[in-house]
């Protein structure tokens, strides 16, 4: 898989995008934190893309809440493409970014909807463990945070 720094507002990244905004708004409703693609295009996320071939399978971002903490945001994998590694790539990437700029603390929130499990299943096989809300983010029934110590 080749993964790319990349353009979440390019025609390529439309589809599967729209299709993540709305999996997450049928589920979560208003708790919906994803961003879309103007606002995983501030100045502060980086955002790749996830390639086998010339088929796109997935995307993520990186987004620095300080000069020591990043936040993982809107992982996803393709639906073909669920099961084949491509999320645990995407992942794997953004941590070690995260590494290289120098992080302490990599932290995401995510949902609690049975949807979500495989992604949940991810992040604690990559040693996130639970944490309480960050940043701007409040608790609800339907989100949960985790987060993972860098410092070693």
């Amino acid at each position: 898989m080749d993964i790319r720094q990349d353009d979440p507002t390019a025609p390529y990244v439309a589809d599967l995008l729209a299709h993540h905004l709305a999996e997450l708004a049928s589920v979560m409703g208003e708790h919906a934190q994803a961003l879309d693609a103007s606002g995983l295009s501030a100045a502060a996320v980086t955002f790749w893309t996830v390639w086998k071939s010339d088929a796109l399978v997935g995307f993520g971002a990186l987004k620095q809440l300080d000069d020591t903490h990043g936040e993982v945001k809107s992982m996803r994998a393709a639906p073909a493409a669920r099961g084949t590694g491509a999320g645990r790539a995407i992942l794997h990437h953004i941590i070690a970014e995260a590494r290289k700029r120098g992080y302490v603390r990599l932290s995401l929130e995510t949902g609690t909807a049975p949807l979500h499990a495989p992604a949940v299943s991810l992040y604690h096989s990559a040693g996130f463990v639970p944490c309480e809300p960050f940043a701007d983010y409040r608790a609800s029934p339907h989100n949960q945070f985790m987060s993972l110590d860098l410092s070693n």
